[in-house]
């Protein structure tokens, strides 16, 4: 019986610790992880995204994040552990020594007459003759006649004395820690014991890995269905134009396993007629539209649907069903529209190159759902008729108006009065006459405000571009957005706040032949490139302001070195500015192994990773790759730098490479030096033909590929490699 209860004791304090092996490193790593999300979640304070309650922190929000599956099936382990040390505590009992005095009631070095009295007494409260108990009778066997053995036989006294037991000295007891139903093999708890075995060891290893298998099956590393892959494999085109890409990302699979009902209907139709209202369609190409518009398979007719309300900022008037799938589809949208890129960039060609006019495209799509931007739904619906005001800011920009419609509180009315308006100055009457006689004057009086003979005003610049209202300085761009725009200071306080926010690249590129001089066709070419990042806040990682996109969402960048006139990308490669010791370890890892393989000096080598180590943390990423050279010749390529999430914030940067004819013998060229190989440092402004498209659709990106054809290539290359041109985002 006391062996018997022992293992039945150990059996919770058995469990309790199979629980608490996995159960408390796993509630430390994930309450650190969380403590790290909440330290590194740095977000926009304006309050267009206040109101829009993405980052209100109030009770229904705070049980609504903390109830997930996961945080639940926590809580419930704890409380089974709580309850598991209540009950071992409460239930445990400490071993007792064999003492037979106790047993018997009697103290030390009483007689023989005394232990014989108190022998008698107990025997007939326990002897089996006088309690048919059987506990009585295992407690007379066990203590009783032992302790009176122990005490009256000379043998067993010895025994006592020299191993404090009777019976001599006691071997070590082994014990299972299981109830005693279990350990007892006759009748049904042997089939119970049975069962937990073959279930415990057999059956749920074998679900578990029929789970897992039948997931991955699925689903990629990226929790993307292999089946939205093959789709984007098949229907990704070369020449796919930016308006052609929605069509394109709306045939992923999980869009299509979203459920279409039947009171999905009206609700739908309703939506249809209002997106196209809201882009001021005409009512006669609406009902054209609407005939081949309602052909298509019902699911990708609602998903391009949501998409489109959600690009119209038309959300409010869906339905509780469809707004539960349009969050849906906003929430997988991040993960699809990353793979739909890599399907873009997937080696297609003879040289492994992939296509840079669809991964623009791509990119551009992201930018506009998370920053819902309403021009961009124009394009998608394939309206040629697009007014030149609608696309292009007055004063024939070719940035457009979208980075500015990305601003709080902004519009295509206010864009088009701070590109019409002019910025005033005050001057001294003398100056009014100078300027007269030159024919600069503004007019004497304007719609902004009134001139006087001594304080008038002067035309001095038009802004035509966001960059220019970035640059603008603090105190001129609140006049502007007070005065000409019309905004409240609350508001202008509201677009400083986003413009402070608002990342501003810097690419530093070369490519090189490591341990040689200039480029041949066949080497294998290294490229180096420091991404440079800053905000006017001065923060490196944050989440871009994005009232409208329900969910967090964390700016990445490409990286793409391509050739826009073959629609070539050579080498791509995603960045992102959230994770400094990432960036750190990965740098440092580079640039040790670059400083080996050309056999610098220890000190040199640790005094380039300090170097990389300051540049990560002022806000630099480095992004090295490597490619293969092509034939012999002249190449202009230009490296991109796309933001997934900000319109208007992306990098080109030209770069030129000369690729060396290879020598017969295996050896460089002297030609080299006689054609002037060198490196072309400087700055080189690209001129852009506004009238270039990509089908029916204007990419920012777009240029003059026939003048470029044309032109001829005459860069040239320096023995280090190549050189790097900067450029602003066209």
């Amino acid at each position: 019986m006391g062996a018997s209860e022992e293992n039945s004791a150990l059996f919770p304090i058995f469990v309790l610790t199979i629980m608490a092996l996995p159960l408390v490193p796993y509630t430390i790593v994930k309450i650190l992880n969380t403590f790290s999300k909440k330290a590194m979640t740095i977000h926009c304070q304006c309050s267009v995204c206040s109101r829009s309650g993405k980052y209100r922190k109030s009770i229904f929000k705070r049980i609504s994040n903390f109830s997930t599956c996961s945080n639940l099936t926590l809580v419930l382990l704890w409380i089974v552990m709580v309850v598991l040390i209540y009950y071992i505590k409460h239930t445990s009992h400490e071993v007792k020594v064999f003492e037979p005095f106790s047993i018997l009631g009697l103290e030390h070095g009483a007689s023989d007459s005394d232990i014989k009295k108190a022998y008698r007494r107990l025997s007939i409260q326990y002897h089996p003759d006088k309690n048919p108990d059987p506990e009585a009778h295992d407690y007379f066997v066990e203590y009783i006649s032992k302790a009176y053995q122990a005490l009256t036989d000379p043998v067993s006294r010895e025994n006592f004395e020299k191993y404090g037991h009777p019976d001599g000295r006691q071997g070590l007891q082994m014990g299972i820690a299981l109830p005693p139903f279990l350990l007892n093999i006759d009748g049904a708890s042997g089939g119970i014991l049975l069962l937990g075995i073959v279930g415990v060891c057999i059956l749920l290893p074998l679900v578990l890995a029929v789970i897992y298998l039948s997931r991955s099956a699925k689903y990629t590393g990226n929790y993307v269905m292999h089946q939205t892959l093959s789709a984007y494999y098949y229907f990704m085109k070369p020449s796919l134009a930016p308006s052609k890409v929605l069509g394109v990302f709306i045939k992923a699979a999980e869009f299509m396993e979203i459920p279409v009902r039947r009171s999905d209907g009206e609700p739908l139709q309703k939506l249809f007629m209002l997106v196209r209202s809201e882009l001021n369609l005409d009512l006669k190409n609406i009902r054209q539209e609407q005939a081949k518009f309602w052909k298509q398979h019902p699911a990708l007719v609602k998903a391009e649907l949501l998409i489109q309300a959600q690009l119209t900022r038309e959300s409010k008037a869906l339905t509780p069903a469809l707004l539960r799938d349009f969050r849906r589809m906003l929430e997988l949208s991040p993960r699809l529209l990353e793979e739909l890129v890599k399907m873009a960039l997937l080696p297609r060609t003879a040289q492994g190159h992939g296509w840079l006019r669809p991964a623009i495209g791509v990119v551009e799509l992201s930018q506009n759902i998370i920053q819902h931007n309403r021009l961009f739904a124009l394009n998608i619906l394939g309206v040629k008729a697009v007014p030149l005001s609608a696309r292009k800011v007055a004063g024939g920009s070719s940035e457009g108006v979208a980075p500015f419609l990305q601003l709080p509180h902004f519009s295509e009315a206010i864009v088009k009065k701070i590109a019409r308006k002019a910025a005033f100055q005050v001057v001294s009457f003398g100056a009014w006459l100078i300027s007269m006689y030159q024919g600069t004057l503004c007019e004497p009086f304007d719609d902004v405000g009134k001139c006087s003979i001594k304080d008038v005003c002067l035309d001095v610049v038009k802004v035509r571009t966001f960059q220019e209202l970035r640059d603008m300085t603090l105190e001129d761009r609140v006049e502007l957005l007070t005065q000409v725009a019309g905004l409240s200071s609350t508001e202008t306080k509201d677009v400083e706040m986003v413009l402070e926010m608002m990342p501003s690249l810097t690419v530093d590129i070369t490519c090189e032949t490591e341990g040689e001089e200039g480029i041949q066709e066949g080497d294998v070419v290294t490229m180096h490139v420091w991404i440079t990042l800053k905000r006017e806040s001065g923060l490196v990682s944050a989440l871009p302001h994005a009232p409208y996109y329900p969910f967090f969402k964390e700016e990445n960048f490409w990286l793409l070195l391509a050739d826009p006139v073959s629609n070539d990308v050579w080498i791509s490669q995603k960045v992102s500015f959230m994770d400094e010791a990432v960036a750190i370890t990965a740098a440092s890892k580079a640039i040790q192994e670059l400083k080996e393989v050309s056999g610098a000096s220890l000190k040199e080598t640790n005094a380039a990773v300090r170097e990389a180590v300051e540049r990560v943390k002022s806000g630099s990423r480095l992004v090295m790759g490597k490619f293969q050279a092509p034939a012999e010749g002249n190449y202009n390529l230009t490296a991109f730098c796309l933001c997934d999430s900000w319109i208007g914030c992306d990098k080109k940067t030209n770069l030129k490479i000369k690729i060396l004819k290879r020598s017969r013998a295996g050896t460089r060229t002297g030609a080299l030096s006689e054609e002037g190989a060198g490196m072309e440092e400087g700055i080189e402004e690209e001129e852009q033909e506004e009238e270039d498209e990509y089908d029916d659709y204007e990419s920012e990106y777009s240029e003059d590929e026939e003048d470029e054809k044309d032109s001829k290539r005459n860069g040239v290359v320096p023995a280090a490699g190549a050189a790097a041109e900067s450029s602003d985002n066209e």
